[in-house]
């Protein structure tokens, strides 16, 4: 049986609706990105586009579900940060002050789990200035993680990615949550 022509008009608008939805939304994140990376020196267009793209939902999301979407990936790459930590922590060979300095990142990392869910929590009711604020403590964390092995000459830090990506993500979700702002004032 052929199909009728009505029937196959409307797999091909139903096609088109979905690839211009696909394109639409991929487009509010390089556009988004472009505004951010613009705006901001601590945002690069590459990590943002590939970061927000990669994520589950992002290519159907609106603004505000991108800002959860960077909500999320903050708290994966915290948690998964912490679990690092851990790990770096059982090796036995450690030098004392590198010791000391993961546990303290393990213990900032551990406060950020919380502080995430707290801005979470603002983000998901709209309390924009108490999500920024947290947001903006976790980016401190990822900062003096990182300054603390920078405090003794000729130590490296083995969560110099970790910290630049922990922050990187909270200046995304702080640039999502400004332009929300603007819109709702």
């Amino acid at each position: 049986m052929r199909p009728s022509i009505s029937s196959a008009l409307l797999i091909t608008l139903f096609l088109l609706c979905f690839i211009h939805g696909a394109t639409s939304q991929e487009n509010l994140i390089r556009e988004s990105c472009r505004t951010f990376a613009k705006d901001d020196p601590n945002i690069n267009f590459n990590f943002c586009t590939t970061s927000l793209q990669a994520a589950p939902a992002s290519h159907c999301a609106a603004l505000r579900g991108l800002g959860t979407i960077s909500f999320r990936l903050i708290r994966y790459n915290v948690t998964d940060t912490r679990c690092m930590i851990r790990q770096l922590l059982k090796g036995k060979k450690l030098d004392p002050y590198v010791r000391q300095c993961l546990n303290d990142c393990f213990e900032l990392y551990s406060d950020a789990i919380d502080t995430m869910k707290q801005a979470m929590k603002a983000y998901n009711t709209k309390r924009f200035a108490d999500a920024n604020i947290e947001i903006s403590s976790i980016m401190d964390a990822a900062t003096t993680c990182e300054d603390g092995f920078n405090e003794r000459k000729g130590v490296v830090s083995p969560l110099t990615k970790r910290n630049n990506d922990t922050f990187e993500l909270s200046a995304i979700a702080l640039n999502v949550m400004r332009i929300l702002q603007t819109r709702s004032d």
